[in-house]
């Protein structure tokens, strides 16, 4: 028979004031949201996943562990489950979280005219990109009216370095019909200042979309510290 710990039972002293707790954390953060620390937000997210435990040391640890909320839901589920205590069900629930926001920001994007969204657009690449903990590449394919027909992750690197070849990027913008592309990387350092290899990578890809007619709009260069365009830089 398995044997109860104090606090399982939602009627013992340990389950009361548990409970109770949680209900008061619930409704501060429905009366402001916004006031509520990292820590008490995880710890709300934790809830929904581990409704039997406390979850405010398991917040503390993950706020310890990655620096902050953002940090935590853009960690890896490889390295939030190093945590003791984050299983299957609470890395999912942070991971939604993540998928949750990358989703709002997208959606003022599909199907829009994306030159004359730019802060947009830009709010949404810092929103998918800025504070992942490993390079990603991702191209944003449009069409003739520069409407955005496509947004994909092309390549996952490491903490400095992401492979493009230039060959794949071509054969993926014919595929969709594009006619022009941007490029959007990530620097984990935080900061956007492209390196030799960002601006050589760069013009590799200009000159292969070129050959067969597709232009390269911009490419964005996002981190913590802010957000750099080449094309502001006069790079392409």
């Amino acid at each position: 028979m398995a044997k109860l710990v104090e606090g399982d039972d939602p009627t013992s002293p340990a389950g009361t004031s548990h409970k109770g707790h949680r209900e008061r954390l619930r409704s501060r953060f429905i009366e402001a949201p916004e006031a509520l620390p990292d820590y008490e937000l995880l710890e709300l997210l934790l809830a929904a996943a581990i409704p039997q435990k406390d979850t405010k040391p398991l917040a503390k640890a993950l706020i310890k562990r990655f620096g902050s909320f953002a940090d935590v839901i853009t960690a890896d589920v490889e390295d939030l489950k190093t945590v003791d205590g984050i299983k299957d069900a609470a890395a999912a629930t942070l991971k939604v979280v993540r998928e949750a926001a990358i989703r709002l920001a997208r959606a003022p994007v599909l199907n829009t005219h994306v030159i004359s969204s730019w802060d947009v657009l830009l709010d949404y690449c810092r929103t998918a990109m800025s504070t992942l903990p490993t390079e990603q590449f991702r191209l944003l394919f449009l069409d003739r009216k520069n409407t955005l027909i496509a947004d994909e992750v092309q390549q996952t690197g490491t903490v400095d370095h992401t492979p493009l070849y230039p060959r794949e990027v071509v054969k993926r913008a014919l595929a969709l019909h594009a006619s022009a592309v941007i490029l959007v990387h990530n620097h984990p350092s935080g900061d956007p200042k492209p390196s030799r290899a960002d601006i050589d990578m760069t013009r590799q890809v200009k000159d292969a979309l070129a050959g067969v007619g597709i232009a390269v709009h911009d490419h964005i260069i996002v981190g913590r510290k802010g957000h750099m365009s080449f094309k502001s830089a006069g790079l392409l």
